[in-house]
């Protein structure tokens, strides 16, 4: 990593610890020092959250060098079509991505491309082999700390949507993914959205 950037990341935090420290003083007017932090970091992305399917339970039965595996495969598949569709990865835990795009269409198109590719890996391997994507988008606005990491409603949602509602090959949305996607997509809503969003829905083929 360069020493600028470096740098970039550790004002970031140091310009965002200095503000809720200062917003934890007795008396401090919290509503003026969150309007600055929201002008300093405040910014719209869509947000992807991914995680794979059945991966704990495959891990204690397969072991350690299989979980390893089937990360390795899962990248390798996920991070062009990432790069191909503008997302920035800022965060890799385990099995699961952190994922932000500049606009919600190429986030979708993006999702769709990932889950092409891990169904085109699977269908000559046996199923413990296989790669099986769950995927959550949200959009809005959110507080963007450097390139490590996003806070925010929407990130929220999308976090509960595609590491814990979705299934294999699902796509799950945000209301506000869905009222800023392009004309034509198709929609199935769920009975039960996440917190943080007023409703949630199943990206349809």
């Amino acid at each position: 990593m360069s020493y600028t950037h470096r740098v970039g990341l550790s004002a970031s935090e140091d310009r965002i610890e200095k503000l809720i420290n200062e917003r934890l003083h007795p008396g401090a007017d919290k509503a003026k020092i969150d309007a600055r932090i929201w002008d300093l970091f405040g910014e719209e992305w869509a947000v992807m959250f991914t995680d794979l399917a059945g991966f704990s339970r495959g891990t204690a039965s397969f072991g350690i060098i299989h979980f390893l595996q089937i990360i390795y495969e899962s990248q390798r598949l996920l991070i062009p079509c990432i790069d191909e569709h503008d997302g920035i990865l800022l965060k890799v835990e385990g099995d699961s991505l952190l994922v932000i795009f500049r606009n919600v269409a190429k986030a979708v198109d993006c999702a769709r491309a990932m889950q092409d590719a891990c169904q085109q890996y699977s269908t000559t391997r046996e199923d413990a082999e296989q790669v099986k994507l769950c995927v959550g988008l949200g959009f809005g606005r959110m507080l963007r700390i450097g390139d490590r990491d996003v806070f925010g409603s929407e990130v929220n949602a999308a976090a509960k949507l595609g590491e814990d509602m979705a299934g294999a090959g699902e796509i799950l949305v945000t209301d506000a993914v869905r009222r800023n996607c392009p004309e034509g997509q198709q929609f199935a809503p769920l009975d039960n959205p996440p917190p943080g969003a007023s409703a949630a829905f199943r990206l349809l083929d």
